[in-house]
C-alpha cells in the first residue's frame, strides 16, 4: 500500500478485460481462450480402439502450429451428499455400512479428488487487428475442438464472463482446491 491507498489485484493481473465469446485480451495485446476438455477413459478401452485414439492425438499435435498449453487441476471432492444418499438406501446394510466408512475416511484423509482439464490457446501476433486475432483465436478453437471429438473428447468453451472469472478464480485461489 502506497500513500495509504489499498491497491486492486488487478494492477498485476495479466488480464486487460474479458471479450465476447470467452476470448480474454491480456496486457501484452495477446488473446487468448479457456477450454474445458471431458477426457475420455484410455483404460477403459480395447487395444484397437486405444491405437485409434493415439494416432488422433498425433494428428492433433501434428495441425496445431500454435500455442497451446494443458493445465489440470486437481480439485477435492465432498463426499457427503454420496454417503446420505447410501443411507437412504435400505438394500444390503451390512456391505453398504462398511461402504459409507470406506467413503468417510477418504473424505477425512482428503484422498478424494476430481480433475479438471483445461486448454487454453492464445493468439499473439503483433502485426494483426484485434478482429483478426479473435477470428484466427475462434478459428484455431474449432479446430482443437473438432481433433479432439475425434479423440473421444467433449470440448466446451467458457462464452460467459462469470464463468471465466470463476475459472481463473480458481487458478489463483489453489488453496481451496
Amino acid at each position: 500500500m502506497a500513500n495509504g491507498q489499498i491497491k486492486s489485484v488487478q494492477i498485476w493481473l495479466p488480464i486487460e478485460k474479458i471479450l465476447e465469446d470467452g476470448i480474454i485480451k491480456m496486457k501484452d495485446s495477446s488473446y487468448i481462450k479457456i477450454l474445458n476438455v471431458s477426457p475420455i477413459n484410455y483404460n477403459l478401452k480395447s487395444n484397437l480402439e486405444k491405437e485409434a485414439i493415439l494416432n488422433s492425438y498425433k494428428n492433433l499435435f501434428r495441425s496445431c502450429n500454435f500455442n497451446l498449453q494443458v493445465l489440470i487441476q486437481s480439485k477435492k471432492e465432498d463426499l457427503s451428499k454420496n454417503i446420505k444418499m447410501l443411507k437412504k438406501n435400505n438394500q444390503h446394510e451390512e456391505l453398504r455400512e462398511s461402504y459409507i466408512k470406506y467413503i468417510q475416511e477418504l473424505n477425512r484423509i482428503k484422498k478424494s479428488s476430481i480433475k479438471i482439464y483445461y486448454l487454453i490457446i492464445k493468439e499473439s501476433s503483433s502485426d494483426k487487428s484485434e478482429e483478426i486475432k479473435i477470428k484466427n483465436l475462434q478459428n484455431k478453437y474449432l479446430k482443437i475442438k473438432d481433433l479432439l471429438l475425434r479423440c473421444g473428447n467433449l470440448v466446451s468453451e467458457y462464452t460467459s464472463e462469470r464463468d471465466l472469472g470463476e475459472v481463473i478464480f480458481s487458478f489463483l485461489n489453489s488453496k481451496n482446491i
